[in-house]
């Protein structure tokens, strides 16, 4: 049986191209498409191990304290009410995580903010605020478009269906 050249049978339906026939149809073999897989769901755990570890108030602080610079453990715990072992627990969820990162010099464990890690949050953040906020220009504008062909008429709303009654 001949293979198809990739590009052969773009018409399939959207159906049609799910479950990798997709990668077929535009060339990509089976082990590119596992590299591209599996960094696709090392991106997705990583962010869910950085939110995760943003989830907790005690972690925020270590963050906003690292953000103006180095720390050391028991810097990181004066400010909060836990023993230093627990620091140090929530400190490893943060390194696990890829925010923080350690260095011991000695009997000091020095903690650095990664700001590589928060920028992959950042990114993320940002792509959903930019998608939202085209989704609400295009509300804005349909309700300007809207207002115009009413002529700006207060209390007017669209026809309703016959036999609908306005709620009280």
């Amino acid at each position: 049986m001949a293979r198809k050249p990739p590009g052969a049978g773009l018409r399939a339906s959207p159906a049609a191209l799910s479950g990798g026939t997709l990668a077929a149809i535009i060339g990509l073999d089976k082990n590119l498409r596992a590299i591209i897989l599996k960094q696709m769901l090392n991106q997705s755990l990583a962010l869910d191990l950085m939110f995760q570890a943003l989830a907790d108030p005690s972690r925020r602080a270590m963050v906003d304290r690292l953000c103006r610079g180095p720390a050391s453990v028991s810097e990181l715990a004066k400010p909060l009410a836990m023993s230093l072992p627990a620091v140090v627990q929530h400190l490893q969820v943060l390194e696990d995580s890829g925010l923080v990162r350690t260095g011991k010099l000695g009997r000091v464990r020095t903690c650095h903010i990664e700001p590589r890690a928060l920028r992959t949050a950042e990114q993320w953040v940002n792509e959903r605020r930019t998608s939202w906020e085209r989704h609400l220009d295009r509300l804005g504008d349909f309700l300007a478009e809207e207002a115009q062909t009413d002529g700006g008429k207060p209390g007017h709303s669209p026809p309703r269906k016959p036999g609908h009654r306005r709620k009280p």
